[in-house]
């Protein structure tokens, strides 16, 4: 019965074109020429089906459109092909040799081709059609359903329409990465490029986004010939969003005086300030900034709601830099504690953000605040840039989080 029902296009296709030769066979079937616009017409098609005769069929139908086909008998074949090599399109059968009826295998073999991370739109194809099949195929993640005996005219109708929308989805997806380039570009532009010496302190940063640009942002702030200002933010998000936040964050700070930015708590209340006043209320961002004293080798600080950056003294011990003050954004009346430390030298203030201490957390293999401070320690006596760049390879990888660190090293 099958058997029969796949070749009664072949039949039909043969009443119309005696001799069954390729050029003819076109002109026949097509009632007008088929005009492929320049996006279509070398479409690279993978085809699937148990049957060699409608495999010929489809190839023969393929060519005269102008689009280059391969041809696969199996599921197993299918998806050997699909993962070796690109198609645009993929038309295959939903009815092999397991289960000629129920379209189960071609159903199993759409779950397979999503889970292999197909990214060519599917057009099944099935002689036992039923809505709740065609329903279910489309859920597996086939884009369009033909029935068999198809009609030649629908099939190419269909096949164009999807590589047009194909096509407009590739042109898309090129020009946002062409724009998320350019913003990751003009982003690292952001962050400082060069540092200015002082005579106690050596110091660094670096920030490696997640995906195209970060929600991170952290920067070296000029407070006069013998002060730094030195900060690390969160904003809460993520992509483009987030990298838009942080660009208005790092513009708060950037539009302090000089004088201002020595005194840290009343610097932060004027941040909070033009943040909230500047961001939806549900955003936010957690931030340390620091002030450093390259006379006293004070550091001044404020931690708001941030990851309590780590001193490492000298000797050994470790301190923890905790918060005083909420985060900043949310609230419109903000104030905020403000706490001085001596640094000495030998001293190691590391700066981090979360996707530093928690990289490796969506396989169990936390990097932790462990795993930081055995990094800080076996990289003691190199200099910041270096033990910067340590922690950065420390948890390289796959991130789920952009990663930020800033060291500074008391000479």
């Amino acid at each position: 019965m099958r058997r029969n029902l796949l070749s009664f296009n072949l039949l039909v296709w043969q009443a119309a074109c005696p001799g069954y030769m390729e050029r003819a066979t076109m002109a026949c079937l097509m009632k007008e020429p088929l005009h492929a616009s320049n996006q279509t017409s070398s479409l690279r098609i993978l085809v699937g089906d148990d049957q060699p005769d409608v495999l010929e069929a489809l190839r023969l139908l393929l060519k005269g459109a102008g689009y280059q086909s391969e041809l696969v008998d199996s599921p197993q074949a299918l998806l050997r092909a699909a993962r070796s090599k690109p198609f645009d399109l993929i038309l295959m059968d939903l009815n092999y040799a397991r289960d000629t009826t129920s379209g189960a295998e071609g159903l199993d073999l759409l779950s397979s081709l999503e889970a292999q991370d197909n990214a060519a739109p599917v057009i099944v194809m099935t002689a036992w059609s039923n809505v709740e099949l065609a329903v279910e195929a489309m859920r597996r993640g086939a884009c369009d359903f033909v029935q068999k005996p198809w009609d030649n005219a629908r099939l190419l109708s269909a096949i164009r329409k999807q590589a047009a929308e194909a096509f407009e989805r590739v042109r898309t997806e090129r020009r946002v990465k062409s724009e998320l380039e350019i913003a990751r570009n003009v982003q690292q532009k952001l962050f400082p490029n060069q540092t200015r010496r002082l005579a106690s302190i050596d110091y660094a940063g670096q920030c490696v986004p997640a995906s195209e640009v970060s929600g991170d942002y952290y920067d070296f702030l000029d407070i006069g010939a013998d002060g730094l200002g030195f900060v690390l933010a969160d904003v809460s998000g993520k992509g483009v969003a987030a990298a838009l936040l942080m660009a208005n964050l790092q513009a708060c700070f950037r539009s302090q005086a000089q004088e201002s930015i020595a005194q840290p708590a009343l610097m932060l209340r004027s941040v909070n300030k033009l943040f909230y006043e500047s961001t939806p209320t549900e955003h936010y961002a957690t931030l340390f900034f620091g002030t450093y004293d390259d006379r006293t080798r004070r550091l001044r600080y404020a931690n708001c709601g941030h990851l309590p950056p780590f001193l490492l003294r000298a000797d050994g011990t470790l301190e923890r830099l905790t918060s005083t003050a909420t985060v900043l954004g949310i609230f419109s009346q903000w104030t905020c504690e403000e706490r001085t430390v001596d640094l000495h030298s030998g001293d190691t203030l590391v700066l981090f953000s979360d996707g530093v201490t928690e990289a490796g957390i969506e396989t169990d293999e936390e990097f932790g605040e462990d795993g930081l401070l055995s990094v800080i320690q076996s990289l003691a006596g190199s200099s910041a840039e270096a033990l910067v760049a340590g922690i950065i390879n420390a948890v390289a990888g796959d991130k789920q989080d952009d990663v930020t660190v800033v060291a500074v090293r008391v000479i």
